[in-house]
């Protein structure tokens, strides 16, 4: 790998870092009733887009070298149900 390369790496993952802390800087200010609230019936709380953004962020990036977009395993539907998951569960 080449300086550019590292360098380039490097950023990358710094930014990702610095999104992941401003998410759940974010998420320390809700409460678990804030995490599971709709504020409608057609709209989804935000428990719901934490999983769908997790599901879809892991399944663009895990072996983005060598295969491209949605992997087998995910199971998309299932990331639009409220398991009504505690704050710690939908952290990790």
């Amino acid at each position: 790998m080449n300086q550019i390369e590292k360098e380039y790496l490097s950023i990358v993952f710094n930014q990702f870092r610095h999104f992941k802390e401003r998410a759940e800087k974010g998420m320390e200010q809700l409460t678990e009733a804030d995490l599971h609230r709709k504020p409608s019936e057609e709209s989804n709380n935000v428990a719901i887009i934490l999983k769908h953004i997790s599901g879809n962020m892991h399944s663009r990036w895990v072996d983005f070298l060598t295969t491209d977009g949605e992997k087998p395993y995910r199971d998309r539907d299932s990331e639009f149900v409220d398991l009504h998951e505690s704050k710690e569960e939908l952290m990790e």
